[in-house]
């Protein structure tokens, strides 16, 4: 079979929107949604009027109309909300999650992958991450509904999920592990998404999506295709240089003189032995020029995964006067990106962007006051008593102590939940006024973007980036 020989990168919440991987898939490469806190995103667009009316066409293919139509009745606000309104939140995600909140999550995926795949007859992916595990299982089904063609999926060890969708092309429950902090050996913390009980009952199978695990060891790769619950269609293996959550260093973290995680001879990533798995995949990090495509071809690569380029295109959900900002500083040799240790509650290092009124600004970080509403990053944590709580390092201070954190696990945290969702035009209004401000993540090699700029202009078009690289594809399809 044939394979993309760019895969969009899945980034951030929203940055890789169905406009995105629509005009990319149009394009004859793979275009890749991110289903990042989707369901969040899909109700602050229809508390903003829905501009366009696509979100009510997507809804309208829902194969439960009730469920569709409920939401759409409970969000939608005519010609949006006022400026100085908040948004209307959901209920934190937790491990007896509402049904509504379920269902909310199936639609909103749904939505994501029917517009993307809206208009033509080529591929198209969702970037899930493993260490949101909550929302995984409905996001999922959502995605396989609407005939999502690819899931790929990183930031941990993604071995449940080949099983997953398996047992959803048949409508069966799913279920998976979660990660307990505090949890015995003996404990089993798992929660199963049952198709019927959510979404009702549908007789007509799905499509079983080819599955890609990002990687950034010859290890991991191995461990997955062996030990997975299902088949592993391939690999995207991801280079510490890449955009967004970065694996951490092997071994113990060191830190350099600009307070950056060091990566070593510990976190090479050994290609032939990934080669010789004989699954396809595809590098990333930093390959967004022709010659680097040609050299993962040449190493037994079908083709590369391209984040930052796309990042900044005109299609990308991040906003344009951001976009327009981040370009005129490269231009001008003045952007800087900053691997971050301490700024994701992950605890995956985080690469982030160097502007003013952002949070990476020392100043607008600390001026903000800490709120935990989201709670997209919260980790679940067995106490004493069995129960189950969830903690955040970037959640107010004197709840993060209550529940037994560690005081230096505060330093330097964000909201990521709040500020990426700022970055796409969602920031919150705040009840004091205060506005939530943005956080920009981006892969190191910026200066990749001016070659797809034309003189004297500041935006570009997905097509333009891949125009650029055009004689790399043909070469490759000879």
């Amino acid at each position: 079979m044939s394979y993309p020989v760019i895969i969009q990168g899945g980034m951030g919440v929203g940055v890789s929107n169905w406009v995105l991987a629509n005009a990319v898939s149009k394009l004859n490469q793979l275009g890749v949604i991110s289903g990042t806190f989707l369901d969040t995103v899909l109700i602050r667009r229809l508390q903003l009027g829905d501009l366009g009316g696509h979100i009510k066409r997507a809804l309208d293919h829902f194969p439960n109309q009730d469920i569709a139509q409920c939401i759409y009745n409970n969000y939608f606000i005519i010609d949006g909300k006022k400026e100085e309104q908040s948004f209307k939140t959901l209920q934190m995600y937790n491990l007896n999650a509402l049904k509504e909140r379920l269902q909310i999550t199936v639609v909103s995926n749904f939505c994501e992958v029917f517009l993307a795949k809206e208009g033509h007859n080529n591929p198209v992916g969702i970037n899930l991450l493993e260490k949101i595990q909550l929302p995984n299982l409905a996001s999922l089904y959502g995605a396989m509904l609407a005939e999502v063609d690819y899931v790929i999926m990183g930031a941990g060890i993604p071995r449940e999920i080949p099983g997953v969708l398996d047992k959803y092309v048949d409508h069966k429950e799913a279920s998976i592990r979660i990660h307990v902090e505090n949890a015995a050996p003996e404990d089993k913390f798992s929660m199963a998404f049952n198709p019927k009980e959510i979404v009702g009952e549908i007789l007509k199978p799905l499509k079983r999506p080819k599955f890609l695990a990002i990687v950034s060891s010859a290890t991991l790769a191995i461990s997955l295709k062996r030990k997975s619950t299902g088949k592993v269609d391939g690999f995207i293996v991801e280079e510490a240089c890449a955009g967004g959550h970065n694996a951490p260093p092997r071994g113990k973290l060191n830190i350099d003189e600009k307070g950056e995680p060091i990566y070593g001879d510990k976190d090479f990533i050994d290609i032939e032995k990934i080669n010789n798995l004989g699954l396809p995949f595809w590098l990333a990090g930093s390959y967004g020029e022709p010659a680097k495509i040609q050299k993962a071809l040449d190493h037994g690569a079908k083709g590369v995964q391209i984040g930052t380029p796309f990042a900044f295109c005109n299609e990308s959900g991040l906003k344009s006067d951001y976009k327009k900002k981040i370009i005129q500083m490269i231009l001008d040799g003045k952007a800087e990106v900053f691997t971050d240790p301490k700024a994701s509650p992950t605890g995956y290092p985080f690469k982030v962007f160097q502007m003013d009124d952002t949070v990476s600004d020392k100043t607008v970080y600390e001026a903000r006051t800490r709120v935990c509403d989201l709670g997209f990053l919260r980790t679940a944590i067995k106490q004493d008593n069995n129960k189950i709580i969830y903690r955040c390092p970037a959640e107010p201070v004197d709840n993060f102590i209550r529940k037994s954190g560690d005081p230096k696990e505060l330093e330097g945290r964000k909201c990521l939940c709040n500020s990426l969702l700022a970055g796409i035009g969602l920031a919150q209004m705040r009840s004091s006024g205060y506005l939530e401000k943005a956080i920009i993540t981006t892969g190191i090699e910026l200066s990749l973007v001016t070659r797809f700029l034309k003189e004297g202009e500041l935006s570009y078009s997905a097509a333009d980036v891949i125009d650029i690289l055009c004689p790399q594809l043909a070469l490759a399809a000879t």
